[in-house]
């Protein structure tokens, strides 16, 4: 409904579990891995547990797409089942077939059977099998004792079955009771998943408006989102609730700035349990913010539930995936804004610089092989991978030491060891990715293209297609890339530079500013420096970090290479 009047392709906080918005945040992550280790632990039992719309169901899904193609998968989300019931539904998701004689139902046994028989035929054929149970808080103890008694059937060297418990918080105290001690002591890995941070969820939030199409300045001004963390506790499913329903106000009383008054007004409706007779005396005293939601929403919109999803995930995310993410500012990098310069006028004199290569038609990563690239092909180290990227750029680096000649090109190199796929999406530009696989090494690749769900990874002429749900078994977020420098700067930028690179900031900031991308209260450059962190879901922190340069480039449109946008 109000996608059009902000100007975005989506409402970018539905209820649809879209991949596309999968955010992952540190936590989620920390999650992630636990599962990961689970099924290559020995078996046994794998707990996961988080408050209502953590988030745990997301990284369940993110975690199927991972799941190696020797593993077999059951999964049930609904286990409010006998035992007689558990076992059958265990029968059909492993595709067993299940025979009874005689007359009336078919006993445990009946179920037992066929299964104990196909976990030992499966294993002897190499594959593993894992259950995974979601809202596991529902069973009862006796249908999870028996759930222990299938992890007794073993080798030497592992269980057979691998069972997941996903529940909210109750779970870990129904397997902290005593009846329960032997299956407690057979789970080899538990998390417990916890909300967002405030920075998490400026960032989520930041995260979700771009993957639906926005494009300048946070539409959530700065105490609204601290108001949003306030109120949703950091919980992603309460935020999506929360900041649909602020922007459905805003939009029906033609407000593009979301206030932190619109945030209490959207949370009492959503949370508080504020009744229709309320909403009317609040009409009646001039409340036209919400009359026009109730003039131009119907009641199913009233109501609608903001939505579980993470998914995105990234992250990107988009995740998510992160989630715009950027780094903390280190001294060594960090563009610290020196208070003579925030009244800065000089006019920062342009030196031209090269066209970069015109960038490939986006393809389509379908037609792709499956990733990851062989190990084989890797580039070798970092000095190699920066000349290789440099040709994108326009600008070949032939040197011993690319990165000292790139600051002579008027460019500079870049590395994070943090990102996240929710960062790629929003540096949007090719990268050097190290990956790292078990007995393989590690090595570089180059990232391309990226789609919703794919990312394209290149060595030479060479392309593999990788899911972004399964980037990060191979990926632990070591990045590299290029960024044009402002013109005329002529050294590296370090903590505490000179006029040339504030000047021409300031003037970009003030052009975004005069254009509305920037409050008008913004007044200094710093001030105008953390006005656009925020926009970007960024850390405010007083520096004009690297992160912060690149976002500047994108958003004025300095001519660099983007990653194409590829179809799936």
């Amino acid at each position: 409904m109000y996608a059009a009047f902000f100007g975005l392709n989506q409402t970018p906080f539905s209820i649809a579990p879209d991949p596309r918005y999968l955010f992952l945040s540190q936590r989620h992550r920390e999650a992630f891995a636990h599962l990961l280790y689970g099924i290559e632990g020995g078996g046994g039992f794998v707990l996961l547990t988080g408050e209502i719309g953590a988030g745990k169901t997301t990284v369940c899904r993110c975690f199927l797409e991972q799941i190696p193609s020797h593993c077999n998968v059951a999964y049930i989300f609904n286990p409010k089942l006998t035992v007689g019931d558990l076992l059958k539904t265990i029968c059909h998701e492993f595709h067993i077939e299940v025979k009874h004689e005689g007359t009336g139902p078919a006993t445990i046994k009946d179920y037992l059977d066929p299964l104990n028989a196909y976990l030992l035929s499966s294993h002897a054929a190499g594959q593993h099998n894992i259950l995974i149970i979601d809202e596991a808080q529902n069973l009862t103890t006796y249908v999870l004792e028996q759930l222990r008694l299938l992890t007794n059937l073993e080798t030497n060297v592992r269980k057979l079955l691998q069972i997941i418990l996903i529940g909210q918080p109750e779970l870990r105290e129904m397997l902290a009771r005593p009846e329960l001690e032997q299956l407690s002591q057979r789970v080899i890995a538990r998390f417990h998943l916890g909300a967002l941070s405030e920075s998490e969820t400026r960032k989520y939030v930041a995260h979700r408006l771009s993957v639906a199409g926005w494009r300048g300045a946070q539409p959530f001004e700065e105490k609204a989102l601290r108001q949003v963390h306030r109120v949703t506790a950091g919980v992603p499913r309460r935020i999506n609730l929360l900041c649909d329903r602020a922007l459905l106000g805003a939009y029906a009383s033609g407000q593009k700035t979301i206030t932190h008054q619109m945030i209490d007004r959207a949370a009492g409706e959503v949370f508080y349990g504020t009744s229709r007779p309320s909403l009317w005396a609040a009409m009646a005293r001039g409340g036209n913010w919400w009359a026009g939601l109730a003039l131009g929403a119907g009641a199913g919109a009233l109501l609608m539930w903001g939505g579980n999803a993470l998914m995105k995930p990234a992250a990107p995310a988009a995740p998510f995936v992160q989630q715009p993410t950027s780094e903390k500012a280190k001294p060594p990098e960090a563009l610290v804004v020196p208070a003579a310069t925030a009244t800065a006028t000089a006019t920062a004199t342009a030196t031209p610089t090269p066209a970069p290569s015109p960038s490939p038609p986006a393809p389509n990563l379908d037609l792709l092989p499956p990733g990851p690239p062989p190990s084989a092909v890797w580039i070798d180290n970092e000095n190699e991978g920066f000349r290789a990227l440099s040709e994108l750029w326009g600008q070949p680096l032939t040197a011993r030491n690319p990165c000292l000649q790139a600051i002579e090109r008027g460019l500079q190199c870049y590395r994070t060891t943090r990102m996240t796929v929710n960062g790629l999406r929003q540096l949007d530009r090719p990268a050097l990715l190290k990956l790292q696989i078990s007995g393989q090494g590690s090595g570089y690749v180059m990232a391309t293209a990226i789609s919703d769900v794919a990312i394209e990874l290149s060595v030479d002429e060479q392309r593999w297609r990788m899911p972004l749900s399964a980037l990060s078994s191979v990926w632990a977020g070591s990045y590299a890339t290029l960024w044009r420098t402002p013109p005329g700067q002529k050294e590296h930028l370090s903590n505490g530079y000179s006029g040339t690179a504030a000047n021409w900031m300031g003037e970009q900031l003030k052009h975004l500013q005069d254009n509305g991308k920037l409050p008008a209260s913004a007044g200094t450059l710093k001030e105008r420096v953390e006005a656009f962190q925020r926009a970007n879901g960024i850390d405010v922190n007083g520096f004009a970090s690297t992160t912060t340069l690149i976002l500047i480039n994108r958003a004025t449109g300095v001519e660099e290479p983007r990653l194409a946008q590829a179809s799936p």
